[in-house]
């Protein structure tokens, strides 16, 4: 495996520090250390970080390459754009994760409709196949740039009355709970990655085969029933998932076991 190839350029003894250091540049730009201020100078940041400046500049490249950072020469590497973050640990809608004050999230409409359920759709929402249901099919803008394509099908009972309500500025959680007074309860959730094919890779405006991160969440109500089935597609270059993770006794480790070897 070449240098770049295992994720920096140069001979090899610079890979494992490159890896190490990017991750922490990383950390900082997402969490917004440097603002919209320019960041350190190679020569500070190797200090800093106790490197050479060429694993430095390897580094920025990297970050560059991801669309994190932009070098404006005579003027410094600035913070392109810092991913949103989408919390984990509490079921919520994409509005719901950020200030919508001045209406961060926008959703263009695709599809708003009654279809046949797929053999996958029907199963999920616990109906016979063939069954209708109401698909949605929505672009999400965040501040005006495409975020994620998100498909969502419904019951028929639950999702027709979300066909007359405003999809473009609102989440369907909120709808589902504001306007149809329908508590959710939980959430199944699975989360993998895929890269995006060419009519995907045109709604989000990104390269085909271009990173994304594919969720699936079937969401219940609190009485135990799934209405709402998704499948969405993040941008990976604009999007991170995180949460708490609390460590449990496992009683299965935990238990003697009662065989002898």
């Amino acid at each position: 495996m070449t240098a770049i190839a295992a994720g920096g350029r140069g001979s090899g003894s610079r890979v494992a520090p490159v890896r190490r250091i990017r991750d922490v540049l990383r950390a900082r730009i997402l969490t917004g250390v440097y603002g919209t201020r320019p960041l350190p100078s190679e020569a500070e940041l190797a200090a800093e970080l106790g490197a050479s400046r060429n694993i430095v500049r390897d580094v920025l490249a990297l970050l560059r390459v991801e669309g994190l950072v932009d070098r404006i020469p005579g003027v410094g590497t600035f913070v392109v754009s810092g991913k949103a973050v989408q919390g984990l640990d509490r079921l919520r809608g994409l509005a719901e994760s950020f200030d919508t004050g001045c209406e961060r999230v926008v959703n263009q409409v695709l599809l708003a409709d009654t279809v046949p359920a797929t053999p996958t759709v029907a199963e999920r929402l616990e109906l016979a196949p063939g069954t209708e249901v109401v698909a949605l099919e929505r672009v999400r803008l965040l501040d005006g740039q495409p975020l994620s394509l998100d498909a969502s099908y419904l019951p028929a009972d639950i999702g027709r009355p979300l066909l007359e309500m405003d999809l473009a500025r609102h989440d369907i959680f909120g709808l589902l709970e504001g306007e149809l007074g329908l508590p959710l309860g939980a959430a199944a959730l699975s989360i993998e990655a895929i890269a995006a094919d060419r009519t995907v890779a045109d709604l989000l405006r990104v390269a085909d085969g271009f990173p994304l991160l594919f969720l699936e969440r079937l969401t219940y109500t609190d009485a135990g029933r799934p209405i709402d089935l998704e499948f969405v597609r993040f941008r990976g270059d604009r999007m991170s998932l995180a949460g708490w993770l609390h460590r449990t006794p496992d009683p299965l480790l935990n238990h003697p076991s009662t065989e002898r070897g």
